[in-house]
């Protein structure tokens, strides 16, 4: 109860913009987290946040926000690939010593309320990446838990583009799938040559991932799914590529998060949606 009112408090300082999260020191490096964003929406005020209208080609800009369809971008991949197109814009157009990508729904939390750059940057000079803290299945394994809310054979094609193009980190992948514990929400801060690793091994997984799946029978939902899968392959890359420091943030979530009805379709999926499946094969 108490980290529900003290997380009210903080969506509703945001909204009112009382929390002004501005990094009053020079940081030690040039640091910009975008924001990904497709509407109007209450942002912090510390200028290391960057917001980003993802899937903004063909449509109307939002004052105050940067683009993803500006310069080399994906941005009309967006309705399937989510906050990825701005980790893409990001990658190929910022200059910044250090990026990161949050939500504008979902950011780290700091001492009082959004993390200020100068919480994060002093964070960056103790380990390559910040993280947010692990999401735990606890009954699932990052797997099954895809493959009762997805579809499995996302992960499973995934599995063979790693074998065919990054062999390497194939036990890393294997490994993830069969952990409960995972790094969720595509949201991470790390120095701009770990980035450009990291993006230029995962844009090259997931569009060989696009060429290779058939999405046009999978719902709105299932459609997004790049974004999902990409969620799952940020272990891979930091347990793969190996040596790489992380420490890891809370999650400040800015609007009600719905547990007891996320806990009933969680498990509604892994038993009814299971055994209807095993009916039907029999």
């Amino acid at each position: 109860m108490g980290g529900d009112i003290r997380q009210n408090q903080d969506r509703d300082r945001v909204r009112n913009h009382q929390v002004v999260n501005v990094s009053r020191r020079p940081l030690p490096c040039d640091l910009k987290i975008v924001v990904a964003a497709h509407k109007t929406y209450s942002m912090p005020e510390d200028g290391v946040y960057l917001p980003v209208q993802v899937g903004a080609a063909g449509k109307p800009p939002i004052t105050g926000f940067a683009r993803d369809d500006d310069g080399e971008n994906i941005s009309a991949r967006n309705a399937h690939w989510c906050e990825l197109t701005g980790l893409y814009w990001a990658w190929k157009n910022l200059k910044a010593d250090a990026v990161g990508l949050v939500h504008y729904r979902r950011h780290f939390r700091g001492a009082q309320g959004i993390a200020t750059g100068e919480e994060i940057a002093a964070l960056l000079e103790r380990a390559d990446v910040v993280l947010p803290r692990p999401r735990n299945y606890f009954i699932e394994t990052t797997y099954s838990q895809y493959a009762h809310a997805h579809h499995a054979r996302d992960l499973d094609t995934t599995r063979a583009i790693i074998a065919a193009r990054h062999p390497s980190y194939l036990s890393a992948f294997d490994a993830a799938m069969k952990s409960k514990k995972g790094h969720r929400f595509n949201m991470f801060v790390m120095r701009r040559p770990l980035l450009g690793a990291y993006c230029e091994w995962l844009f090259d997984i997931l569009f060989e991932l696009e060429r290779r799946l058939d999405i046009s029978a999978y719902s709105q939902n299932d459609a997004r799914v790049f974004g999902f899968v990409a969620e799952r392959l940020l272990d891979v890359w930091l347990e793969g590529t190996g040596g790489k420091t992380a420490v890891e943030m809370p999650v400040l979530h800015m609007e009600s998060q719905h547990w007891p009805l996320k806990v009933v379709r969680f498990l509604w999926r892994k038993f009814v949606r299971l055994r209807t499946a095993r009916e039907c094969v029999i």
